[in-house]
C-alpha cells in the first residue's frame, strides 16, 4: 500500500492563487472526501500539501484528486503533482504523478 502526498506549487513570482476545492475520489469515480473546508490562499512561489494514509483503502487502485483553483488576474498556472510512497519493506518504492488540466474557464473581458 502506498501513502500519497498531493502538493501545489503556486509557480506565479508575483501574485497569489486561491485553492477552492480539492476532492478524492476513488476508483469508481465516487467522491470520498474534500480537503478544503474553505477557500485557501497561496501566495506567489508557495506550497501546500495533502496526505492519504497508505491505511486509507478506500479509493482503490485509479484514485483520482480534483484540484480547482481561481486567481484574480493571470497568472502562471500551479504545478499539481503526487507523491505515492511505501517503505514499510527493506526496500522502498516511490512514484510521482504529474497533475492534468480537465477544464480551463476563462475569464470573459468586462
Amino acid at each position: 500500500d502506498l501513502a500519497v502526498t498531493l502538493t501545489i506549487h503556486n509557480t506565479d513570482l508575483e501574485h497569489a492563487i486561491v485553492l477552492t476545492s480539492v476532492r478524492y475520489y476513488d476508483t469508481q469515480g465516487q467522491l470520498l472526501r474534500e480537503y478544503l473546508v474553505e477557500p485557501r490562499e497561496l501566495g506567489p512561489l508557495a506550497s501546500t500539501e495533502f496526505f492519504v494514509d497508505a491505511n486509507e483503502q478506500s479509493g482503490g487502485l485509479g484514485t483520482n484528486f480534483i484540484v480547482e483553483w481561481v486567481a484574480e488576474q493571470p497568472v502562471f498556472e500551479p504545478i499539481v503533482e503526487a507523491i505515492m510512497l511505501n517503505t514499510s519493506s527493506t526496500q522502498g518504492i516511490s512514484l510521482t504523478s504529474q497533475g492534468r488540466v480537465i477544464n480551463q474557464i476563462v475569464a470573459e473581458d468586462e
